[in-house]
């Protein structure tokens, strides 16, 4: 709490001596913790307080035909993998790594900057006039690893640091995204990082580390700024995906829940199956009538996808 109100105090010198470092929105937005710290005392979990971004984490715009591509005219696109981890917001105030947020709703994220500290360089060397520095990159796990998606997620959810640094030889923080830009070009940028001690996403195709398609994204950060933004995404880059393919298991039950909304719906209970490095016990049927639709049974053999590369959904009866 003291870094915080030793922030908002630079912060509002700095503001009236015509020099802001931080926009009016960011500096309401942290007074407004400072606040909420001070009304729930010392007392609280730091995992239950949320934190503003410096700049927003905003998704991307999935593509899985050529005719969804956005279309960028002449402008040059770099190609990099999209690692499947977890989003990760690292501040830098000053050069010094001041905290480390999940990327929660895209807005504001939970603290982990106690385990970040194992992963990423604690100093940036000077970024000339950029007095509060937000990189965004991805935790990602071994690939080897069981679930390895699940796996970096949920380390950075673990009580016990111990435990965090036991686990981070198996992990990695890849770098792809700096704001303020440094430069008016993404590669540069990225260059800038790398002399920063950090991995980034043009440095590999990685494929020791688990992904879900490719990112593309216009060069120039000038020409990025002018697509603009939707409420979701940013209009200049993309994640290209690839329809998922299926995975065949058998079905042993099926099952019925009570949603958040009241509504019940089926539950298909798997032999479990491996998909894209997750075990797969269970897969929505979304309703009665797609169990008719597909001629269900128990016992059948069925074919199960992770939408979204998420969520597991049985699309197909394959034994008929």
């Amino acid at each position: 709490m003291k870094n915080l109100e030793a922030l908002i105090n630079r912060a509002r010198i700095a503001y009236y001596n015509g020099k802001p470092i931080m926009s009016d929105e960011i500096y309401d937005r942290m007074e407004s913790q400072l606040d909420t710290l001070n009304d729930v005392g010392h007392q609280h979990d730091p995992r239950s307080i949320r934190w503003a971004h410096a700049f927003p984490m905003y998704s991307l715009q999935k593509a899985y035909t050529v005719e969804e591509q956005p279309y960028y005219a002449d402008e040059a696109v770099v190609v990099t993998p999209k690692l499947d981890g977890a989003a990760v917001a690292l501040q830098y105030i000053y050069g010094t790594l001041s905290c480390a947020l999940t990327r929660g709703d895209g807005k504001e994220g939970v603290d982990i900057t106690e385990k970040m500290r194992q992963l990423v360089p604690r100093h940036l060397l000077p970024c000339k006039g950029k007095h509060i520095v937000q990189i965004t990159g991805e935790v990602v796990a071994d690939i080897n690893i069981e679930n390895s998606r699940n796996y970096a997620a949920g380390s950075l959810n673990l009580k016990d640091i111990d435990e965090f640094r036991n686990r981070s030889d198996s992990m990695e923080f890849i770098a792809y995204g700096i704001q303020p830009y440094p430069t008016d070009d993404y590669i540069e940028d990225m260059n800038f990082l790398n002399h920063c001690g950090f991995e980034t996403a043009i440095d590999s195709d990685y494929p020791m580390y688990p992904q879900d398609g490719q990112v593309w994204r216009v060069i120039n950060n000038t020409a990025f700024e002018k697509l603009g933004y939707t409420s979701h995404h940013p209009r200049g880059a993309f994640a290209k995906k690839t329809k998922p393919a299926g995975v065949v298991t058998k079905l042993l039950d099926v099952v019925w829940q009570v949603g958040k909304s009241g509504n019940v719906s089926p539950v298909a209970i798997l032999e479990p199956v491996d998909i894209n490095g997750a075990t797969v016990s269970r897969a929505t049927l979304h309703n009665i009538a797609i169990i008719d639709s597909l001629g269900l049974e128990i016992g059948c053999s069925v074919e199960v996808i992770r939408a979204g590369e998420i969520i597991p959904q049985v699309i197909a009866r394959v034994d008929k």
